[in-house]
């Protein structure tokens, strides 16, 4: 159910703003409209945020996988003193990093040539005898011992290539030769650097791990100073009104009386409104028993019904826990499903929502993969379990040839119906809840909705001929077409306060676009059969895998065959998973949420409260 929410403006006087905002922060009601993003004030604190977080990567980044390390608490003058070691730490990393990273191109310079002193190059020039430093190959060697203005001495081979220094004066630059231009530094003194910044970084690594002890306390100051950047935002938000500031923002009508208790409390004014047309506040859900388990999956979908849109949780759990179930389609993955989660729930010693909703979908697929007898893609799991075959039912079982003797199509034929009897009765749902709701606002677009409640159970008949070759009644489909056709063009414009005739006359311009609508309601239905091709797909992967394994699973061939069927159905599992996202999903938040009208353009109620305690 989504909760009513009511318009609210708190007036308090300016000298007292800061306390008004710490009290209301402490209240956590009011949700704040129009929040700024940013304000001088918080631009710091964001800064440091990212700071400590930058400096909390790092610790993470040299601890590794450690776990269990006593975790210890600072002052706040403390953690300041060690948060500014740690950023002068991790700075100066970065830069012996690179000078290492320089320091090996010189190294690989100078390491063939040996090591010599800068120096006494430096003293030999001075005192009038320079050294020219080249590679040069056998031939151009004998061309120089050939030159008698050319003095060099050989030098060891550098790259396989003849070393030699020249005397006196460079070569020609036509001459086919590499200089060597010596570095101010030498090769001791490079090894000499690189040991001492590679002991450097070993002592910033040691005092990042030795800090790990910290990394609560890094949480902790990271969620304070979140609050008080929020804080500051908020600040900035109020609207300064000479000597009285206010402060604008939304709760829920359940929470009404606390927020007048607090405001009589304190002393401050404030105005309390029914929320407008044209304003757009928060939602937030209130879940019954069993429904909330949905949501995470909100949470991970990032998908949040709009203040006046539907609350579509009870049934967007019971529809996507079957969709998960057939596009999974096998109760061995559904039994892996359940593990995963009893683990979970042992090591946590909580059931926590994430954990039931995997039992829940764990045990919808357990149940089908029963009725449609499918463990681990095998019909030789069934044969060597016969009581299994207690919960099959033969039509739609997916070996019901080797098992029963039916006819494989048949039993497609059946799994393929019943998709198409999910389709069109989580699109009729649809219409149902817009007819429901429409009436009670006294709407009279609600006969549209009847209207398309006509098309889609006769277009679900017309799918059932062109798809299964099931013999209908034409007159009925094309009868049935015709009249919510135009019970749509007559009513869908339909609005209350809106004269029938003005009504009319829009709805019958937007005739069009509903024989379009129409069109695409029969897509709609149709698009259902995804849950049977997807599920026929894994059941095909799944079967290919235990093939290839069949030949291996004896003699000292059995570890490659168990090799294959874990990664074989690991695989097949995942892409199982990716599937229920692109279609089990999809079902919901298109077909069942255009039909509804939902554009699911609503965001979460999030008030001003207190998230972290000094």
């Amino acid at each position: 159910m989504i909760e009513g929410m009511l318009s609210v403006t708190l007036a308090a006087p300016v000298a007292e703003k800061k306390e008004m905002l710490k009290s209301l922060r402490k209240l956590g009601l009011m949700h704040i409209s129009s929040l700024k993003k940013s304000s001088e004030a918080s631009d710091i604190i964001d800064r440091d945020i990212t700071s400590m977080m930058n400096v909390l990567a790092a610790i993470k980044e040299e601890c590794g996988k450690q776990k269990n390390i006593e975790q210890k608490s600072l002052s706040a003058k403390e953690f300041k003193e060690l948060d500014n070691t740690l950023k002068s730490l991790i700075a100066e990393r970065s830069q012996n990093v690179e000078e290492l990273r320089k320091l090996s191109f010189v190294k690989a310079e100078l390491e063939p040539w040996g090591d010599f002193s800068p120096s006494d190059l430096k003293f030999l020039t001075d005192n009038g005898v320079s050294l020219y430093f080249y590679t040069i190959g056998k031939k151009e060697k004998e061309t120089l011992k050939n030159q008698e203005d050319v003095s060099f001495i050989s030098l060891k081979e550098v790259n396989s290539m003849n070393a030699i220094a020249v005397i006196g004066k460079p070569l020609d630059k036509t001459f086919p030769a590499n200089e060597f231009i010596p570095n101010e530094v030498s090769l001791s003194d490079v090894l000499a650097k690189e040991k001492e910044l590679n002991n450097r970084l070993s002592f910033i690594k040691e005092s990042l791990v030795n800090a790990s002890c910290y990394t609560s306390e890094y949480k902790k100051r990271i969620n304070l100073a979140s609050q008080d950047s929020l804080f500051e935002k908020v600040d900035a938000t109020c609207e300064d009104v000479e000597v009285i500031t206010l402060l604008h923002g939304y709760i829920p009508q359940d929470d009404i009386t606390s927020f007048k208790d607090y405001a009589s409390e304190k002393g401050y004014a404030y105005l309390i409104d029914e929320i407008k047309d044209d304003e757009n506040p928060p939602t937030k859900i209130k879940y019954k028993g069993l429904i909330r388990i949905i949501k995470p999956l909100y949470d991970i979908l990032g998908t949040v019904p709009g203040y006046r849109e539907y609350d579509i949780s009870l049934y967007f759990l019971l529809y996507f826990s079957l969709f998960f179930a057939m596009i999974i389609g096998d109760a061995g993955y559904g039994l892996i499903f359940v593990l995963i989660a009893a683990l979970i729930h042992i090591k946590s010693k909580k059931a926590s929502d994430i954990v039931i909703l995997i039992y829940v979908l764990g045990a919808t697929t357990i149940v089908w993969g029963a009725l449609t007898g499918t463990w681990f893609g095998s019909v030789q799991i069934i044969n060597a379990l016969p009581f299994l075959k207690l919960f099959i039912i033969p039509s739609i079982c997916n070996f019901s040839m080797e098992l029963y003797g039916i006819e494989s199509a048949f039993a497609q034929n059946c799994v393929m119906k019943f998709c198409f009897i999910l389709g069109a009765s989580q699109i009729g749902l649809a219409c149902v809840i817009n007819v429901v709701s429409k009436i009670k606002e006294k709407n009279l677009s609600f006969i549209a909705d009847i209207g398309w409640l006509i098309d889609v159970l006769v277009i679900y008949m017309l799918v059932l001929f062109l798809v299964l070759n099931e013999e209908v009644n034409f007159g009925l489909i094309v009868g049935g077409v015709a009249c919510g056709f135009i019970l749509v063009c007559l009513f869908g414009k339909q609005e209350p306060g809106l004269k029938f005739s003005k009504g009319l006359v829009k709805s019958l311009s937007d005739a069009f676009t509903v024989f379009l609508n129409t069109i695409s309601c029969f897509g709609n239905v149709m698009s259902y059969i995804r849950l049977f091709a997807v599920g026929m797909a894994s059941l095909a992967i799944a079967d290919s895998f235990n093939e290839m394994a069949g030949g291996l699973l004896s003699g000292f061939a059995l570890p490659a065959g168990i090799l294959v069927l874990v990664i074989g159905h690991a695989l097949n599992l995942v892409m199982g998973l990716l599937s229920v996202v692109v279609h089990g999903v999809r079902l919901n938040l298109l077909e069942f949420s255009n039909q509804l009208g939902m554009e699911w353009t609503g965001y979460n109620y999030d008030p001003f409260r207190e998230t972290a305690i000094k």
